[in-house]
């Protein structure tokens, strides 16, 4: 399979391009294409960047090419890290408003040439911020099933790390997962967490000590609480701060430590990226596979008794040709209202700008949106 990854010479799209040679998930007979802008910067980091990755790692690099122009972009998986994206200052402000207003002619204009001159068959992973908003705008052009936002995978690789940190394990002994809007509305599904070792029992007595007797319903307010919080210890030492967030149960540090990462200047495309390319590397494998994502539902599943429809991060069947089956059994009762509420956000959002199910949006304090940059 042939890769194309858009914005490649942002943050994430490098790591992501890196992390592909470097991991060799694909093999040297398939295709990397990087694709930049042709005016300004982008045209020569995207050169420069395909330089340095065949000086790094020509013994196993797959072949690089450069696209400047959305209409040369020619892959089997698009990787859209292309956009605006939230300047890494303490203190600077990007609402996801604003990122939407910027970054929806850049969706807007790939869906358009993926669907004139592509193969009709691509899969889409976007990580550009709003994602919910990319996924809307690729998948209305191009298909539901063929695209899937990667922020909901992302936030659950981080739930089950703080799960397994907080119990003495490794990550790969946990499952469950994340669901809702990437960012400061996701929604950690407690009720899907699987411990490898412990009965049914064990891991409900376990995960009981971990929540601490909390439930969702103030899972927004502490995030704004906390937030406040460590501005202000953040303004003394960042270490503390760090070192303030180890001390909170795992969802709430699922938000957190992002956010503090990102406002401390160092950002997340390390992150960003290996759950980028875990996705890509189970479109590959050609094995249907269970994650996280943003996908664009149409009553696949339900939720307070209604069909969900519009774009929405849950747990989906990923295989070489898109995502398939909605996997989202009964949730708990705060889980499934805040979810709810995700979705009336995001479709708020999306409405706003042409491309979603207009709800009245739920009050809910104003915070700083988008912890997660990409190029």
């Amino acid at each position: 399979m042939d890769v194309a990854v858009l914005g490649a010479a942002g943050d994430v799209g490098r790591q992501v391009c890196t992390q592909l040679v470097e991991r060799r998930v694909l093999p040297t007979s398939s295709r990397l294409q990087l694709v930049g802008r042709a005016d300004g910067a982008s045209a020569r980091a995207t050169h420069g960047l395909r330089a340095d990755l065949i000086d790094a790692y020509d013994e196993h690099a797959p072949l690089l090419d450069v696209a400047l122009s959305p209409d040369e972009v020619v892959a089997d998986v698009v990787v859209v890290a292309a956009g605006r994206t939230t300047p890494a200052v303490a203190g600077a402000s990007t609402t996801r408003a604003e990122l939407a207003a910027t970054n929806l002619p850049v969706f807007e204009s790939y869906a358009r040439a993926l669907a004139e001159h592509g193969s009709g068959h691509e899969v889409v992973i976007v990580v550009s911020n709003p994602v919910e908003l990319g996924v809307a705008v690729m998948a209305r052009v191009l298909g539901r099933h063929r695209v899937i936002g990667m922020g909901a995978w992302l936030d659950t690789l981080r739930f089950r790390r703080e799960l397994a940190v907080s119990l003495g394990l490794r990550r790969h002994r946990i499952g469950g997962f994340v669901a809702g809007q990437h960012g400061e509305d996701l929604v950690p599904l407690w009720s899907t967490v699987r411990i490898s070792g412990l009965d049914v029992d064990e891991r409900r007595a376990a995960l009981a000590g971990l929540r601490r007797d909390r439930t969702l319903d103030t899972f927004g307010a502490e995030i704004v609480d906390a937030q406040r919080l460590l501005t202000q210890v953040a303004a003394d030492d960042t270490g503390a701060a760090f070192d303030l967030i180890d001390s909170w149960p795992p969802d709430l540090r699922v938000v957190t430590r992002p956010w503090m990462t990102h406002t401390s200047g160092a950002k997340t495309a390390n992150g960003t990226a290996n759950a980028t390319v875990g996705l890509l590397a189970t479109l590959l494998d050609g094995r249907d596979t269970v994650v996280a994502g943003q996908v664009a539902l149409d009553g696949e599943v339900q939720l307070g008794g209604e069909p969900l429809r519009g774009v929405l991060g849950v747990p989906v069947v990923l295989g070489p040709e898109g995502w398939t089956r909605v996997m989202l059994d009964d949730l708990a009762p705060d889980e499934e209202r805040l979810l709810l509420a995700s979705r009336d956000r995001i479709d708020a959002l999306l409405a706003a700008v042409g491309h979603g199910h207009a709800r009245p949006e739920p009050a809910r304090p104003a915070v700083v949106l988008d912890a997660e940059p990409v190029a």
